[in-house]
């Protein structure tokens, strides 16, 4: 680990949002390389407020010595996790995919029951906070997409998430067909969940389970000529770094040099001059929330750089505030008040812009910020797709 670098200067303590909003967190620089001096193996894992970190990686982007405050707190996090009981709701999000799943088979039931007055209590009682709407489970999920392949030259497989898979197909589908106007073939190789919720919850060996599952079948596609795109950078970062990683999947190396975000991609076939978009007008003013692990990507911003093309589109980039949802972190009880402190700071500057939609790469973030203001929120692919004329309406 690089926590020898660290020269306490608190930068990072300075950027993160959890320790403004929780007096309970000492802060990246305490509870990542200050504490690590004095960890040892041979004893049990004793700092449980490291479990308050929310993994949003702003640390990191600030610390100016390399040292990456965020692995070494993610690593005890593993570690307090494997050596203390788990709570509930760590242990159900953990498991997030397998719930989704059984969420979409019985969709119907599983969102009445999830809005109903009954199963808010239940969840209060697993420790799991109900202060946004649960997002609502799709009876159909992205298995039921057709396979686009053509003799076209460029070919892409879409890695698409849990929650495009389980809750906003549409999304999904919608980016199929971008891809296709953009004469990309477009497969959809066999996937599981990434593994970042387990990772995130101290399940280190379901991660990897996930890991390795996902990185024997992306490979396969890889060794194939295909590219690896990513709509979710949640799921992107766990691919790009958590792979090769704390996860230290063979195949890591080789996925990460392999994949894309969707609008790095399409960036990318733009200045090789393979295509070129006639993005048509959308006359409409828009507040784009740059999530966390965009910025940990260290890829720019792409979806920005496409939506300046867009005749008509007006937009203000928000990107010094996280939302702080971070995935299954506000969903549990003990995050809420800090989940919705960060919150309501990012959604009080993006009401000044009177925007008419939220745009966010992270379906979580979308969630936390619409929620919250009460301002829909789209995915930037939904806007390209608007301004492309790409709907999922049949020919």
């Amino acid at each position: 680990m690089n926590y020898e670098h660290c020269i306490r200067c608190t930068i990072c303590v300075e950027n993160c949002p959890v320790f403004r909003a929780n007096p309970e967190f000492p802060g990246p620089k305490q509870a990542g390389p200050d504490a690590q001096r004095f960890r040892s193996e041979r004893e049990k894992a004793q700092d449980g407020w490291v479990l308050l970190c929310s993994q949003c990686k702003r640390c990191e982007m600030a610390c100016p010595c390399g040292v990456e405050p965020a692995q070494i707190i993610l690593r005890e996090q593993q570690r307090y996790g494997k050596e203390h009981p788990q709570t509930p709701a760590h242990l159900l999000f953990a498991n997030n995919y397998y719930l989704s799943a059984l969420g979409s088979l019985t969709a119907p039931i599983a969102n009445f029951i999830a809005a109903s007055k009954i199963g808010k209590q239940i969840f209060d009682k697993m420790g799991i906070s109900t202060y946004l709407p649960f997002p609502k489970f799709s009876f159909r999920t992205m298995h039921s997409v057709a396979k686009i392949r053509s003799s076209r030259r460029r070919k892409v497989a879409f890695f698409y998430g849990c929650f495009i898979n389980f809750y906003r197909p549409d999304i999904g589908k919608k980016i199929v067909r971008l891809l296709d106007a953009l004469n990309v073939d477009v497969v959809l190789p066999p996937q599981w969940c990434c593994g970042l919720p387990a990772l995130g919850n101290g399940n280190l060996a379901l991660a990897k389970y996930f890991a390795q599952k996902n990185a024997s079948s992306l490979s396969d596609y890889i060794d194939a000529g295909y590219d690896i795109v990513y709509t979710c950078t949640s799921c992107g970062l766990c691919l790009m770094q958590d792979y090769p990683g704390i996860l230290e999947i063979p195949q890591g190396k080789k996925i990460a040099e392999c994949s894309y975000d969707l609008h790095e991609y399409i960036l990318k076939l733009i200045n090789e001059g393979y295509i070129q978009p006639d993005f048509r007008e959308v006359p409409r003013r828009i507040a784009y929330h740059i999530p966390c692990h965009l910025r940990a990507l260290k890829i720019g911003y792409p979806a920005a750089k496409l939506m300046s093309s867009i005749p008509g589109l007006e937009y203000e980039i928000f990107d010094d505030h996280c939302c702080g949802l971070s995935g299954s972190y506000g969903f549990k009880k003990e995050n809420r008040d800090t989940a919705v402190q960060i919150g309501k700071r990012a959604v009080s500057f993006i009401k000044k812009t009177e925007a008419e939609n939220i745009v966010a790469d992270c379906g979580s973030c979308r969630m936390q910020l619409s929620g919250l203001a009460g301002i829909p929120a789209l995915d930037p692919a939904e806007i390209l797709c608007e301004s492309l004329r790409i709907t999922l309406e049949k020919k």
